[in-house]
């Protein structure tokens, strides 16, 4: 993750621009050329490209219709409703720190979907959809390294047919669009028109259809996240239960107790969302229970996770210099609880809050008696893990501990013991 500073610049009082931060300068010598400044709010700089004339001409790039910053999830849907409604024809372009992504609108339709994110490429569409397996997607990634498209690849080697590949990149289509409405921090830009050259297949789904399927999955997650954390956890069949509802029934027959939600959608061809939508209705009706996520590396991995958190919490408190209080309770909380001073014996907590795993497996011999070790583990280290939270976000105060609660949650969520 960037730093904000990287991203500085200083106009001095002679109007001059000086980059302060790396990606600042990256930036500023990725446009170097003559642009017009545009009026613009004080506490906003907005220029564009014109060349040394100072007139904005075709070949100067897209007119900007539109522009704005994200600051929060959901945000982007009153851009699509108002693009869509307008019936602009151009590109919507929705920028965050690493991804890009880029939808394009035409008289009230979504035509198609550009995407740098590697989870919602074609490729692993296809793979997520249960299209292709791992080894086919693998030899399709090894095609397109010389220039291939992978759509013409998968048809070419027999994976799919073209009618297939057309659906799916219809799929992908949307889940450029649904992955857009849940950005919570980045820019967008609507640039006027696009080359029609730039889209590999035309698409024509409406736009307000689309917009509102994303609406209700963003609630829908929402509420889904209550009972299932992520995509990981593993659904396992309760004792006894049977005849799940129709729509639920191919994703309760795939159930084993192994697979996970995402590895079931992709059994099943229903896709990450439709699946945790089942999943979520069999919880509801007591027919299967979620799991966390499986850890491969038995019990070290698990210390490996809470130290990924521990790790980033200490990274907060000490830059806003609390940790000393925060180090006092974390050690009162583990002396009072009467187990965690013999988990915890010579493995730590480190000067960044972290401890030694090999020495916690030892020691947890110990602890774990005639137990399940490694959600006995799991058990004793989301509690470690949420009371340091607890303690830094009291420190912090409301502001900064949301936004380390969101960057811990998903620790937390695959540390979480087995019911």
């Amino acid at each position: 993750m960037k730093e904000a500073r990287d991203e500085l610049v200083r106009i001095d009082s002679r109007g001059e621009a000086h980059p302060i931060g790396v990606v600042a300068s990256q930036r500023m010598r990725a446009r170097a050329g003559a642009y017009r400044m545009l009026p613009a709010p004080d506490h906003v700089v907005f220029m564009r490209f014109t060349g040394e004339d100072g007139r904005r001409d075709a070949d100067d790039g897209a007119i900007v219709r539109l522009a704005g910053e994200v600051t929060s999830p959901g945000a982007m849907c009153d851009v699509l409703a108002m693009v869509a409604q307008a019936g602009w024809r151009g590109e919507l372009v929705a920028l965050t720190e690493d991804d890009a992504r880029s939808i394009f609108f035409e008289q009230g339709f979504v035509v198609g979907a550009f995407t740098n994110v590697e989870n919602e490429r074609l490729g692993t569409v296809l793979y997520r959809y249960g299209a292709i397996t791992q080894e086919q997607l693998t030899a399709l990634l090894e095609r397109i390294a010389s220039g291939q498209r992978i759509g013409e690849a998968a048809v070419e080697i027999g994976v799919v047919t073209q009618e297939q590949v057309y659906e799916y990149m219809r799929r992908q289509v949307e889940e450029v669009v649904f992955a857009t409405l849940t950005i919570s921090d980045g820019t967008f830009y609507f640039l006027d028109g696009f080359d029609d050259g730039r889209l590999g297949t035309r698409h024509a789904i409406p736009a307000h259809v689309i917009l509102m399927d994303g609406v209700t999955r963003l609630d829908e997650m929402r509420y889904f996240r209550e009972k299932i954390p992520s995509a990981d956890f593993v659904p396992v069949r309760v004792d006894g239960a049977t005849d799940p509802p129709e729509e639920c029934a191919p994703v309760f027959r795939a159930v084993d107790g192994k697979l996970s939600i995402e590895e079931l959608g992709r059994v099943t061809g229903e896709g990450e969302f439709a699946t945790t939508k089942h999943i979520y209705q069999l919880i509801q009706s007591k027919m299967v229970r979620v799991d966390p996520p499986r850890v491969t590396g038995g019990p070290e991995a698990i210390v490996t996770m809470a130290n990924t958190a521990l790790r980033a919490i200490f990274l907060t408190i000490e830059a806003a210099e609390k940790a000393a209080p925060v180090r006092e309770n974390l050690a009162s909380f583990a002396v009072g609880a009467g187990v965690y001073d013999i988990l915890f014996r010579n493995a730590g907590p480190s000067s960044q809050g972290t401890l030694d795993a090999r020495v916690v497996m030892d020691n947890l011999v110990i602890v774990a008696g005639g137990g399940d070790p490694e959600n006995i583990l799991r058990q004793m280290l989301h509690e470690y893990v949420s009371f340091a939270l607890f303690s830094a976000g009291a420190a912090l105060g409301s502001e900064k501990e949301a936004e380390l609660g969101r960057e811990v949650a998903p620790v937390l969520a695959q540390l979480r013991p087995k019911a």
